[in-house]
């Protein structure tokens, strides 16, 4: 590596892992960890006739999926 090149770096890339991105992760990580301890009581859901009873995290995840997948097939560009 030329002298020129090494110049050009950033002095300050030694705190390089706390980016915006990682900080944002791992605070969104943390709240998803403290959804879970929080909500691991039991609840009944009827989807239509059936009763699922699953502990609440679980729903709230399921739900979460569905509203992503949901959003994906309404966001793609007709053709």
């Amino acid at each position: 590596m030329s002298s020129s090149q090494r110049s050009q770096r950033s002095p300050d890339r030694t705190h390089h892992w706390a980016s915006p991105r990682t900080i944002t992760s791992l605070v969104l990580v943390v709240a998803a960890v403290v959804l879970v301890l929080e909500n691991r009581q039991t609840v009944e859901i009827r989807i239509f006739v059936p009763l699922i009873t699953m502990p609440m995290w679980t729903a709230l995840a399921v739900m979460l999926v569905v509203g992503i997948v949901v959003g994906l097939l309404v966001s793609r560009p007709r053709k």
